[in-house]
């Protein structure tokens, strides 16, 4: 028998890793809920049969064996806890946490519950972000001791709740350079984060407390020798819709992903030798959806807790050091 869904939240995004789930064929929906209308009846397009709730509660009396979660950041953590609490498996959009406290209280409910639990990482699923992982823990590239992380979007989002940092836990950083710190960390197998300094500035002045930053720039040290330098930032006059770039320097060599043409989805790889480049990925490549994806597909074969989510943590851990320093 196939697992049972609830999603919760709708939205475009929430729509999205819905569609990638069920075409797994590993899973069914059987409930959805959004206060949106519109956005649960295009919900109810996918899933037909899913039952339509009007809240968490609802869905939490129901006999599922998982939840997505696609609600605005303040409500991650704490509902998806209470998931875990009923014993269900959970896949969350990111962040997690707006805090690595956060962040730690849910890996810890998945953990006590023993049940598998997701976060929409899905930059580290593409084609070209794979390769570039290999050629990197194969020691292909050498020593690795430089790192460039960039995500400037031309535009910022369109939900007030982004704006109040008390419901979103920060701006771009924890919108966009959570993706960035993820790959870096990911890639390199976790290490440890150190030297860290930023600067966070919004409409072009540096960040007031009470804020969120549309423009961030980060430097720190991965295992004590690896230099990262990572900016983002939210509605940047660069030109194009987007730049997204996450270059990895080693001794014996270089590899990047870049995005192409501005755009969010067509991302290319190269490897680099001296002046020579190698493509090793190029759209098109339908990638955004794996990590939902891949989560759905785990959860058919083994809901158990999976030891791996302990490492959406030091990502967290990260993310908060960045801001402490340059608050």
């Amino acid at each position: 028998m196939k697992p049972r869904l609830g999603f919760l939240g709708t939205g475009w995004i929430g729509r999205h890793r819905m569609a990638a789930m069920l075409a797994t064929g590993a899973v069914e929906a059987a409930a959805i809920c959004d206060p949106a209308p519109a956005c649960a009846d295009e919900a109810a397009a996918l899933a037909p049969q899913a039952a339509r709730l009007p809240s968490l509660k609802a869905m939490l009396a129901l006999d599922l064996d998982g939840i997505v979660i696609a609600t605005p950041s303040a409500d991650h953590a704490d509902q998806a806890v209470q998931a875990l609490d009923r014993g269900m498996a959970v896949f969350c959009q990111k962040p997690l946490g707006r805090s690595a406290a956060e962040t730690r209280t849910v890996v810890d409910a998945a953990r006590k519950a023993d049940r598998l639990l997701g976060v929409d990482l899905s930059y580290r699923h593409s084609r070209g972000m794979q390769r570039i992982a290999e050629l990197t823990r194969s020691g292909a590239l050498g020593k690795v001791f430089a790192i460039d992380l960039v995500f400037h979007n031309a535009y910022g989002p369109d939900k007030p709740w982004f704006y109040d940092r008390a419901q979103s836990g920060g701006g771009c950083l924890i919108d966009l350079g959570v993706h960035l710190v993820d790959l870096a960390l990911w890639t390199l197998d976790f290490p440890a984060v150190s030297n860290v300094s930023a600067a966070l500035f919004a409409s072009g002045a540096p960040l007031r407390a009470d804020g969120v930053e549309d423009y961030a720039s980060a430097r720190f040290l991965l295992g004590g020798t690896v230099d990262v330098r990572l900016a983002c930032s939210w509605r940047l006059n660069a030109g194009r819709d987007a730049v997204i770039e996450a270059s990895f320097y080693g001794t014996g060599g270089g590899a990047s992903l870049r995005n192409v043409g501005g755009s969010f989805y067509d991302l290319r790889a190269e490897r680099f030798a001296g002046t020579a480049a190698e493509t090793i990925a190029e759209p098109p490549e339908d990638w955004g959806g794996r990590a939902a994806a891949d989560w759905a597909i785990r959860l058919a074969h083994d809901q158990a807790f999976d030891a791996s989510a302990e490492h959406f943590v030091p990502v967290a851990v990260a993310i908060d050091a960045i801001y402490a320093t340059a608050g």
